[in-house]
């Protein structure tokens, strides 16, 4: 799968840093060329607020960009080292994953669960609701229900949150030298 880099706003960044850098030269090149009589009057100190505000603004903005791009770069970082984790999770519990799908599809048909009963019941047993699982097989809510209820009865069971004990109970995490943080 092939991810778009993101806009990094450079564009804008250097559109508006020429921006800044404009007003504040077209306003010390205004002060410039008025060549004031007197430096301390209201015209020649607004001039110079707009340079200086101009410029103060562009430095402001580009420390604040480059923070923003370093955050992003350790965020790229540090969410290809979860995708790296996600990844090996997946590949370690893919052979796990196998042998309890197996197990579950032994299960169902030990139960004598019709296609349907068994595509819905693995669904409830992953934890979708009802709604989801219509939307997802293009059938009624309620036959999703009746399906539900079909499997729950052919199983003996009281409902999904006995379908994934049922599944569940046994299984027990190992014992580990230090408690988890």
């Amino acid at each position: 799968m092939h991810e778009r880099d993101e806009d990094d706003g450079t564009p804008l960044r250097r559109t508006v840093t020429v921006l800044l850098v404009v007003i504040a030269t077209a306003g010390a090149l205004d002060l410039a060329l008025d060549r004031p009589a007197r430096w301390v009057s209201f015209h020649v100190l607004y001039e110079l607020g707009v340079v200086l505000g101009s410029l103060a603004t562009a430095v402001w903005l580009a420390r604040g960009w480059d923070s923003a791009a370093a955050t992003n770069r350790e965020l790229r970082v540090s969410l290809q080292e979860r995708k790296a984790e996600r990844d090996a999770w997946r590949a370690s519990a893919e052979q796990a994953l196998a042998g309890l799908g197996a197990a579950i599809d032994t299960q169902f048909t030990a139960w004598g669960l019709t296609p349907a009963e068994r595509e819905v019941a693995l669904l409830v047993l992953k934890g979708h609701g009802h709604k989801e699982i219509a939307v997802r097989t293009g059938r009624s809510e309620r036959t999703v229900r009746q399906h539900a209820a079909a499997a729950y009865q052919k199983a003996g069971l009281g409902g999904r949150a006995e379908l994934a004990a049922f599944f569940l109970e046994g299984v027990v995490l190992p014992r580990t030298s230090a408690p988890a943080p």
